[in-house]
């Protein structure tokens, strides 16, 4: 499954929105590590868990980048 991006910087969606997502994700991970520890989705929703942290640390550091460049303008 390939990861989708699902904002922008003006803000598509939330970085609480998209961090909900991750712990749905971490979740069901948990679950099934537990239930079934050789499944073959737990890579899949692994590789999905880590898109999604990687995207909210880009909004993360683009609105932290955003606001050091507004303090520098001033």
């Amino acid at each position: 499954m390939r990861a989708q991006r699902v904002w922008n910087v003006n803000g598509a969606a939330s970085i609480g929105q998209l961090q909900s997502k991750l712990d749905d994700l971490n979740k069901r991970l948990s679950q099934l590590e537990r239930q079934h520890p050789e499944s073959s989705g737990i890579d899949e929703l692994k590789a999905t868990a880590l898109s999604l942290s990687r995207e909210i640390d880009e909004i993360r550091c683009a609105e932290a980048t955003a606001a050091l460049r507004d303090l520098l303008r001033k």
